[in-house]
């Protein structure tokens, strides 16, 4: 009887330990590099690399998300960590239309991928 109790107060902190495990490696730290344009270009375009950077720095300043498009043709999303939220293109801009390598930790969902920048700079 003692066992089942000590086994029943343990359970929900082991299955706590294995849901950190399994967040933890969803949010891996990764260095991607690649292209920052705007998120409509990337999709309803299918471009490789940014028409020009007075381009998607128009369309951002117009209100389009600026995005990631790395050398492997994943889109990043770019995300804040914290709460409220809030958007990255003020940290985006000045690299719009440029090639970067940004490092941050990783968020995957739904087939989507998102990026919380801790560095970016233009790439060498």
């Amino acid at each position: 009887m003692k066992t089942q109790a000590i086994f029943a107060r343990l359970l929900p902190i082991g299955l706590l330990v294995c849901v950190a495990g399994v967040v933890a490696a969803d949010n891996a730290t990764v260095t991607v590099k690649g292209y920052v344009l705007d998120s409509a270009c990337a999709f309803t375009k299918g471009l490789e690399k940014p028409i020009s950077k007075q381009c998607a720095t128009a369309c951002a300043k117009a209100g389009s998300q600026l995005v990631i498009l790395s050398e492997d043709g994943t889109i990043y999303w770019p995300i804040a960590d914290t709460t409220p939220s809030s958007g990255q293109n003020a940290k985006l801009l000045p690299f719009a239309g440029d090639k970067v390598t940004a490092t941050g930790k990783t968020y995957d969902r739904g087939g989507s991928k998102a990026l919380v920048i801790a560095k970016i700079e233009a790439a060498k």
